[in-house]
C-alpha cells in the first residue's frame, strides 16, 4: 500500500513514519517539498504519487507557551480542503481530528461520537477541526480519527506533561502540576497500530474516537513517572481540584476493529523515560521550568 503521510516533521507524523515504514511504502514530504497551503502543488503531488491512501497528520497547533498563531484556523482548514478537493486522485483519507472539536465547554467525560455538533468550539484549533469533520461527513472516502492526548518520544517536552515529568526527573527537578485533571492518554505506538487497522479495512462510520477509553489524573501519571525512574522526585500540585475530564468513549472503534491490546501505561512511560535518559544531553533544563513561575 502506498501512503502519503502529511505532517511527518511533527511529533505524531514522525513517529508514524518510523513505526509504519516497514509495513507500507510511505511518502512523507517536508513542508519545503510539499506546501499543503498551495492547492495546485497539492494536486500535482497527488497526481504524480498515485497514492492508495492519505494519512493527514499535519496541523497547526498552539500551547500555553507559544500561544495560538493568528492564522491557525485558516491554515488547518486550507490544508484539509486542498487535500480533499483532489480526493479523486487517491484512494481514501484518514484525517486526524481532535477531541477539541466537540468543544471543551461542558464536555462530558467519556464523550461519545454522537455528541459531535452539540457545541461549536470557541477556540480556533477546535473550530478548525470541527469545520473539517463537519465537511467530512458528506465525503465517502474520508474518515475522521479524533485524538485526545497522544504522547511519546519527540513531543514538546517543555509543556507536554508526561514528557515534561520524565525530563524534570532526569534533570533533578520536581514534577510540577498546574492543575490536576484526568486525560485519556494514548501511546503514539498504539496510535500507529490503530492507524494501520483503519488503513486495512473499510470503516463503517465517518468518525471515531481514537483513545484508550481510560483516563489518568496528572497526579497518577506523575507517580508512575516517579516509580519507573527509581527516584523520589517532589511532586508539586498547584491546584489539586480536578478540572473537567478530557476523555473519549472508544467503544465504536473497538466494535469495529475488535479487541485491541493497548500497551500498559506503566510500560509506555518506562520506555519513554528511558528514551529521555538516552537523550538527556538535549534536554534544556531552563525550558523545563516554564510552569514554575506561574
Amino acid at each position: 500500500m502506498k501512503i502519503l503521510l502529511t505532517g511527518a516533521s511533527g511529533f505524531i507524523g514522525e513517529n508514524l513514519r518510523k513505526l509504519l515504514c516497514s509495513r507500507y511504502k510511505i511518502a512523507a514530504p517536508s513542508s519545503a517539498e510539499l506546501n499543503l497551503l498551495d492547492e495546485n502543488a497539492v494536486r500535482e503531488y497527488l497526481r504524480a504519487g498515485s497514492f492508495d491512501a492519505v494519512v493527514h497528520a499535519a496541523s497547526t497547533r498552539s500551547n500555553r507557551r507559544t500561544g495560538a498563531p493568528a492564522d491557525m484556523l485558516d491554515r488547518n482548514c486550507r490544508m484539509f480542503f486542498n487535500l480533499v478537493r483532489s480526493r479523486q486522485l487517491f484512494g481514501r483519507m484518514l484525517h486526524f481530528g481532535s477531541g477539541a472539536e466537540y468543544g471543551r465547554t461542558t464536555l462530558p467525560a467519556q464523550v461519545q461520537e454522537s455528541y459531535f455538533d452539540s457545541r461549536v468550539p470557541t477556540d480556533a484549533y477546535g473550530f478548525s477541526k470541527y469545520i473539517c469533520s463537519k465537511y467530512a461527513e458528506c465525503l465517502e472516502t474520508v474518515t475522521v480519527l479524533r485524538l485526545f492526548g497522544v504522547f511519546g518520544p519527540g513531543e514538546d517536552y517543555t509543556v507536554r506533561f508526561i514528557s515534561n515529568a520524565c525530563a524534570r526527573v532526569i534533570k533533578g527537578l520536581p514534577i510540577v502540576i498546574r492543575q490536576n485533571v484526568k486525560f485519556d492518554y494514548l501511546d503514539v505506538a498504539d496510535l500507529a497500530g490503530v492507524t494501520a487497522c483503519f488503513l486495512e479495512h473499510a470503516p463503517r462510520h465517518k468518525a471515531y474516537n481514537v483513545c484508550r477509553g481510560r483516563s489518568y489524573s496528572l497526579t497518577q501519571l506523575a507517580e508512575l513517572v516517579a516509580e519507573v525512574s527509581g527516584c523520589t522526585p517532589r511532586i508539586v500540585v498547584r491546584n489539586p481540584q480536578l478540572a473537567p475530564e478530557y476523555s473519549g468513549d472508544n467503544s465504536r472503534m473497538l466494535d469495529e476493529l475488535g479487541p485491541y491490546q493497548f500497551r500498559e501505561m506503566k510500560d509506555s512511560i518506562r520506555e519513554l523515560y528511558h528514551w529521555y535518559q538516552a537523550n538527556a544531553a538535549h534536554i534544556d533544563a531552563r525550558q523545563l521550568q516554564f510552569d514554575d513561575s506561574e
